[in-house]
């Protein structure tokens, strides 16, 4: 990654486990710093009259207790998903009465940046929360300023300069001849918003927010990444779910299994294989939680390969062809060079083989990348995608706005605290972060090592969902940390059903894993220590 440029205008007793896990007590997180609650320096309504350059007001207004009703948007299942929510609850709290400030930011011609602060009228603890995106943007994270607002913070999202409302919005479309929407999306709105709330909470408070803290799984992790390198003083405390870093090289990632299907339809694999190579994997490896579970434990430590369930003789439904099991392995490993024959991107890990598609199709969240982002052409024809030359290309054109490089030593010397988490049934897989993770504490030496965490969750898919214990207090655990020191050795997490808490597992700061003591309730985080692997 290049070097940064500054802003420029112009370019589970589970239930007393659930009692710590909902209270907080686990993970301590203060309500109101002494001499803020309910103290601020001005009325809602006044804000709409401070001058803030390049910004238009358009909404300044009090909105009452418990009447915050969030639009019904595409994002709606999944930011409402318990596994989802910021503070670790198993449903959605009620809103506290605040002030709704929504503001357009301009800093380009052709910039027009959607942002909104909600500010406490009660109760605000003295710090701020930035709510991260997810896909390619284009709304307003509510569902995460609601939990924010209602665990007393002020908290702030934007829509990164585009509407995914409207079809010029949706998918990579917006950066198709906009390039500094492109520069919007890429980092200058998520740093204006944070400048802008800081600004509004001063005015409002008369005073400045304590610490700031970013919260984002997906592109909100890979936006936290890229605050805390181009921009290492907004926040004191970022937690990266899942950061698609570099982005170029995972979207190739997931354009490989459907690009080699294409080519070779003798490859294409159907949903049933994949199930049945799931299962055989599950009986191999899963740990007796784990089958009770329904995932793998520690999916790194599996040697299962595809070739133990190739066909003798005949194909049937209990046995993978050669086909079969070439697509399968090829998968597991990801693409290559084929100058250097290395891989650009690892595959999926083994346990998530339910999640594998071989139908010569593309992934159309990672097509849109390539052709509109890196190649500006909508008609690009991605069957033709070279591997060497092409992720080149788009490395070039992209990888200076949207990489981030393992330098986050600012950050760390700011006081900055980085926590990354990640499922192991995600597309991503967890060793290429654990990867990034060590190069980011080798970069930072002494400054590094107790600065940056990173958990891997088993069972878990893309940011949330799956067999997992998938629901824990992000928000508690960064607040814990740069507050008052507590590093998130171990998290409790919880799974969650209709809105019920149903087991508990700890999470460990990798490369502990949690490890079960062989006679306690299996569903009970307490039966769990994390330990260091074999």
């Amino acid at each position: 990654m290049s070097r940064p440029a500054p802003y420029s205008k112009s370019s589970c007793g589970l239930s007393r486990l659930l009692s710590l896990l909902v209270a907080g007590t686990a993970l301590a997180v203060p309500l109101a710093l002494p001499g803020t609650a309910g103290a601020h320096a001005m009325d809602c309504a006044d804000l709409a009259h401070r001058a803030m350059p390049d910004a238009t007001f358009t909404k300044v207004e009090t909105v009452p207790a418990g009447s915050w009703q969030p639009p019904q948007d595409q994002l709606t299942r999944i930011m409402s998903a318990p596994g989802m929510n910021v503070a670790g609850h198993p449903t959605q709290a009620a809103n506290p009465a605040f002030c709704r400030v929504a503001i357009t930011l301009h800093p380009s011609s052709d910039s027009h940046i959607r942002t909104e602060v909600w500010l406490p009228l009660k109760g605000w603890n003295g710090k701020l929360l930035g709510v991260g995106n997810f896909g390619w943007a284009g709304s307003l994270m509510y569902y995460g300023m609601a939990t924010g607002v209602a665990e007393g913070y002020a908290v702030t999202s934007t829509d990164t300069g585009h509407d995914s409302s409207i079809p010029d919005g949706q998918g990579g479309r917006f950066t198709l001849g906009h390039p500094e929407r492109m520069i919007d999306y890429a980092y200058r709105a998520d740093h204006l918003m944070t400048v802008t709330a800081k600004t509004l909470i001063r005015n409002f408070y008369g005073r400045k927010a304590a610490h700031a803290y970013w919260i984002g799984c997906s592109l909100g992790g890979l936006e936290g990444l890229i605050e805390a390198r181009r921009y290492p003083e907004d926040y004191d405390g970022i937690v990266a779910g899942a950061p698609p870093n570099p982005i170029v090289n995972f979207n190739a990632e997931q354009l490989w299994a459907g690009w080699m299907s294409y080519h070779n339809p003798a490859l294409r694999v159907s949903r049933d294989k994949f199930h049945l190579l799931n299962t055989a994997v599950m009986n191999a490896c899963a740990s007796p939680v784990g089958r009770k579970q329904g995932f793998l434990d520690e999916p790194d430590k599996c040697t299962f390969t595809p070739e133990q369930l190739q066909c003798k003789g005949r194909n049937t439904a209990g046995c993978l062809t050669a086909n079969e099991v070439q697509a399968a392995s090829n998968i597991y490993q990801g693409p290559l060079d084929p100058q250097t024959h290395q891989v650009i991107f690892p595959g999926p890990a083994k346990g998530s083989e339910d999640g594998f598609a071989a139908d010569g199709k593309p992934f159309p969240v990672a097509l849109d990348l390539f052709r509109y982002a890196a190649f500006q052409n909508p008609d690009w024809d991605w069957t033709t995608l070279k591997w060497d030359t092409d992720i080149q290309e788009a490395t070039r054109r992209v990888g200076p706005l949207l990489h981030v490089d393992d330098n986050l030593t600012p950050f760390f010397r700011h006081g900055g605290r980085l926590l990354m988490y990640i499922g192991w049934n995600d597309g991503h897989n967890p060793e290429q972060l654990a990867g990034y993770y060590q190069a980011v504490q080798r970069n930072a030496g002494p400054a590094g090592t107790d600065a940056v965490r990173l958990i891997t969750i088993p069972g878990m898919g893309h940011c949330y969902g799956g067999a997992a214990c998938d629901t824990f207090s992000k928000l508690g655990a960064i607040d814990n940390w740069v507050s008052h020191g507590q590093a998130p050795e171990q998290i409790i997490a919880a799974r969650v059903d209709n809105g019920q808490v149903v087991r508990t597992r700890p999470l460990c700061a990798w490369p502990k894993v949690a490890r079960y003591d062989g006679h306690g309730d299996m569903d009970n985080a307490g039966s769990f220590s994390c330990v260091s692997p074999n």
